[in-house]
């Protein structure tokens, strides 16, 4: 597809996975939602600056678009109010680090911390 906005023309469901950079900020505008149409939806698993959050709820709340699920939202943690009256909307909270293999990490590095503390050390990751 050449841009987005001819990809959503051909979807049903727009999943917006893309790293956060100067190029893919509001990738994902009114003219790419209002391509998606009225039966599409959006589901957004990357960052909350690849979509436009203003004309999404325009769209969602025009019914220009079906609906949409996000897990990540601009202004974090302050929550667009918009979004807790759209019912056409599911809302969670980001579990991109959600693997087995990453709350492993987690957990070796914090027992590591912990050890590092009480045995007098330095921390691995000092929280300042």
């Amino acid at each position: 597809m050449p841009d987005a906005e001819a990809l959503a023309e051909r979807s049903d469901h727009l999943f917006v996975a893309l790293a956060a950079t100067p190029e893919t900020r509001h990738i994902v505008n009114a003219r790419v939602l209002q391509a998606l149409g009225p039966e599409g939806t959006v589901i957004n698993i990357s960052r909350a600056a690849n979509v436009d959050e203003s004309a999404l709820l325009d769209a969602l709340e025009g019914g220009r678009i079906a609906g949409a699920a996000l897990d990540v939202f601009e202004g974090e943690p302050n929550l667009n109010p918009r979004f807790l009256t759209a019912p056409n909307v599911l809302l969670q909270p980001h579990h991109g680090s959600g693997t087995v293999e990453t709350r492993k990490a987690m957990g070796k590095l914090m027992r590591d911390n912990l050890t590092a503390h009480f045995a007098g050390q330095p921390l691995l990751t000092p929280v300042l």
